[in-house]
């Protein structure tokens, strides 16, 4: 073969090759509506306004934290787009707001959504678009029902885990107590209850007292002098920061002294335990997974120091003793995980894969000890809390880290 026409036989030839790997190499990139090359798209729904705003912060932590994470080149080398809307912790306005995202802002999937209402509100809409409703911000245990709805995962403890530890507590360190419940009447509220109803058993006739309240209500005071009237010496407040705060104010008004088991997403000392005054929140008990950014013992903490590093650069005006702040950081960090893992496979099917591929990850909020893993049968993210008590300006941890496993 002539010298010219060998080279232009390899050159065919190489041609072919080179479009071959790079049809290899473009086949391997997949993307569904909301990312490209260059763009990933979240959508995210808050209470901005109304009776839950105080968590509002959370969207905003996760805002600042995708800025620095596009700043820094984005995750593979596409930036984050995150859209965020308010509903006012409103389930009908909830639902407005993620046809919006879906349907005209065409995000890849929504994240971090708050509340167990207006949750609840979009989960037949989101599951039916197939559309991930990743990390929802809230603890009710249906949010990790995978075979109903395997478009949905929470993050945070399930709420019955976490009142099946209360009641662990409270049958061991006070077994003739005689139990007042507060509870919002919701599902968050109603979670928390038949969690320590079941944590309680065969004695679940210590509690004497229930009461419910509705978000709309502009103070809790009748419900906390009805539960005292009736005998109780043991308050469980089953409530959101705002009624948390109220609740603890008239407990201290009453001059009212009983075993004080606060949930955890009313145990905020920046916007609960502050507000409500540090001398009213003493030797109050709780539950928690995730380090406390107030308290002076995590300055040394690697992961907090990257916590606080996040805050002095691109959130200098979030509160670090802010619960919902943490909180915030600490879902954007796994968010981010579950991208990296997804790499250039952005489909929803495969974003929500490898949320369900999570292993032991610790983002850098978390307590030590407790890690978040998932598998395809597992869609409760963190399963694992530890009680604390309040002292002074800060709550403090004893006890051993109880894993409340629900997930398979």
């Amino acid at each position: 073969m002539p010298a010219n026409r060998s080279r232009a036989a390899l050159t065919v030839a190489a041609s072919f090759a080179f479009a071959a790997s790079c049809g290899t190499a473009f086949a391997q990139k997949k993307y569904d509506t909301g990312a490209s090359d260059t763009e990933i798209k979240i959508g995210n729904i808050m209470p901005y306004s109304g009776p839950a705003s105080a968590y509002g912060v959370i969207g905003k932590t996760e805002e600042a934290y995708f800025k620095m994470i596009n700043e820094q080149g984005g995750i593979n080398g596409r930036k984050i787009t995150y859209i965020t809307y308010d509903d006012g912790y409103s389930p009908p306005k909830a639902v407005e707001q993620a046809r919006k995202l879906v349907e005209s802002d065409e995000v890849l999937f929504i994240a971090s959504a708050l509340g167990t209402p207006s949750n609840s509100a979009i989960q037949k809409y989101m599951n039916a678009k197939k559309v991930p409703q990743l990390f929802v911000a809230t603890g009710a245990t249906k949010f990790g029902e995978y075979k109903d709805f395997p478009w949905t995962m929470g993050w945070q403890p399930a709420y019955q885990s976490e009142s099946r530890i209360h009641a662990a507590y409270i049958l061991k360190e006070k077994p003739d107590a005689k139990i007042g419940v507060m509870y919002q009447n919701d599902d968050f509220g109603k979670d928390m209850l038949k969690g320590l109803k079941d944590g309680l058993g065969a004695k679940a006739s210590m509690i004497v007292a229930e009461e419910s309240y509705e978000v709309s209500e502009p103070t809790i005071d009748s419900h906390v002098i009805k539960l005292k009237a009736a005998g109780a010496d043991t308050f469980v407040s089953f409530t959101t920061p705002k009624f948390a705060a109220q609740a603890i104010k008239k407990v201290a008004e009453l001059g009212w002294k009983p075993m004080f088991i606060q949930s955890n997403v009313g145990s905020s000392v920046g916007s609960v335990m502050k507000p409500a005054g540090y001398a009213n929140a003493q030797d109050i008990l709780s539950a928690h997974y995730a380090k406390d950014g107030s308290d002076p013992k995590w300055d040394n903490d690697e992961g907090m120091k990257r916590f606080y590093a996040f805050l002095a650069k691109y959130a200098p005006t979030m509160d670090r003793n802010d619960g919902s702040v943490v909180y915030g950081y600490g879902q954007a960090q796994t968010i981010v995980q579950v991208l990296k893992q997804a790499g250039d496979n952005l489909t929803r099917e495969n974003i929500m894969k490898e949320a369900a591929n999570l292993k032991a990850f610790a983002p850098d909020t978390l307590l030590p000890g407790v890690t978040i893993t998932t598998t395809a049968t597992d869609f409760y993210p963190i399963e694992q809390l530890q009680m604390q008590r309040f002292k002074g300006e800060t709550w403090e941890l004893f006890g051993p880290i109880f894993a409340g496993k629900i997930g398979g």
